[in-house]
C-alpha cells in the first residue's frame, strides 16, 4: 500500500515509525526538555518548507524492521511496524532515561494515538503531540497538543476547528504578514484565546521572518519558537 497526496488514509492502529531519538526537544513551549521523539511515517498536507520530507510516503516495500531504523545514520523512507507495547519494549530495549515522548511526524494524527499515550501516561511519561491539525487529534486528556496550522498547502486539507480547540499550544510558521493574518483567522473560531499558548516561530530562520516575528510576539504577548536544535547542531 503507497499513501499518496490524491489517496489519503486516516488513523492508523498499527503504528509506522521512521526515526527514534532520545534529545532536547528544540521548539515551542516545551524548548529544552529532554525528550524521546518518536516520529511517525505519512503525511499528505504537503508542506513546501517541510525538512522532513522523508515521511511523507507509506509504502509497503519502505518497511523494514526496528533495528534498521534504530542503526539509521542519515535520512530515508525506510520505517518499521509495532503497536503501543512493542514500543515501550523498545524504550525499555535503547535505556532512555527522558521522561517527555514527543510524537511527531510526518502526521502524527493520522493513527489513533489513544492507546500509545494512555499506556505512557501510566508509566510515568509526559506525552507531546506535534500536529498540522488536519486530522482529529485521538489521544489522552493529559497529552500536550501543539498544533502547527498548516493553511492552504499542497495537499488541500483544511485545519480542524475540533484540532484548535484541543490545542494546548498553537505554533504558526511565519515568513510574511499573510501568515499572521491566517493565524488571527484561525484564532478567531476559539472561544477564548487565553486558554492556549501561541508562539510564533520564523520559517527556515530566515532572517525578515525572524524579526516579523519578534515584532508580533512583543505587540501580542505570544512567545516566540526558534528552532534551537537547528543552531546548536543537535537532531
Amino acid at each position: 500500500m503507497i499513501l499518496r497526496l490524491d489517496n489519503p488514509v486516516s488513523h492508523f492502529s498499527t503504528l509506522k515509525i521512521n526515526e527514534m531519538f532520545e534529545t532536547i526537544q528544540g521548539e515551542g513551549a516545551h524548548t529544552g526538555v529532554p525528550a524521546v521523539f518518536v516520529r511517525l511515517q505519512g503525511c499528505p498536507v504537503g508542506c513546501p518548507w517541510c525538512d522532513t520530507k522523508h515521511t511523507w510516503t507509506l509504502d509497503d516495500a519502505l518497511v523494514t524492521t526496528a533495528d534498521n531504523v534504530l542503526k539509521k545514520d542519515a535520512e530515508s523512507e525506510t520505517h518499521f511496524a509495532t503497536d503501543a507495547k512493542g514500543l515501550l519494549a523498545l524504550f525499555e530495549q535503547e535505556g532512555y532515561v527522558a521522561k517527555h515522548i514527543v510524537i511527531t511526524g510526518g502526521e502524527p494524527c493520522m493513527y489513533d494515538l489513544r492507546d500509545l499515550t494512555t499506556r505512557l501516561h501510566a508509566r510515568g511519561y509526559t506525552t507531546q503531540i506535534e500536529t498540522s491539525g488536519t486530522y482529529e487529534v485521538l489521544c489522552h486528556a493529559d497529552t500536550w497538543v501543539t498544533v502547527s496550522p498548516k493553511v492552504e498547502m499542497k495537499g488541500g486539507y483544511e485545519v480542524l476547528t475540533s484540532a484548535l480547540q484541543r490545542a494546548n499550544e498553537i505554533k504558526h510558521p511565519v515568513a510574511m504578514e499573510k501568515h499572521i493574518e491566517e493565524l488571527d483567522t484561525l484564532l478567531a473560531r476559539l472561544d477564548d484565546i487565553s486558554q492556549v499558548q501561541v508562539c510564533l516561530q520564523p520559517i527556515s530562520q530566515q532572517a525578515r521572518a525572524t524579526a516579523l516575528a519578534v515584532k508580533t510576539c512583543i505587540q501580542r504577548n505570544w512567545r516566540l519558537s526558534l528552532q534551537t536544535h537547528k543552531y546548536i547542531g543537535i537532531e
